[in-house]
């Protein structure tokens, strides 16, 4: 198993577990397979995705807010070449103060 919050400690400083757990619950099997694990973030196919999908669905977020966390996440990581899809999107409701809605 992938040690999530371990990789999510490297960006920020305190890790809530209990979203952890429901980012990795909502992306259930795409986390099986090893490159639906992770995110390109210069696909703008697969951003509009994650806009649309996880941003929209479950962090309730309008596209412009969630066009901000999504740049917010991909700077902060930026010098990974392999993003995680469940850092990426801890990083992303971080950056838009949605985390209270996965916990």
């Amino acid at each position: 198993m992938t040690d999530h919050v371990g990789d999510i400690k490297k960006y920020t400083a305190e890790v809530n577990e209990a979203a952890v757990a429901a980012i990795v619950k909502y992306c259930g099997v795409a986390l099986q397979r090893a490159d639906s694990s992770l995110v390109s973030a210069t696909d703008p196919n697969e951003l509009a995705t994650i806009r649309d999908g996880f941003a929209a669905k479950k962090l309730g977020l309008a596209a412009d807010a969630a066009n901000i966390g999504i740049k917010a996440a991909a700077d902060k990581m930026k010098a990974d070449a392999r993003k995680s899809r469940v850092t990426f999107y801890y990083l992303l409701a971080e950056a838009t103060g949605t985390l209270n809605k996965l916990a």
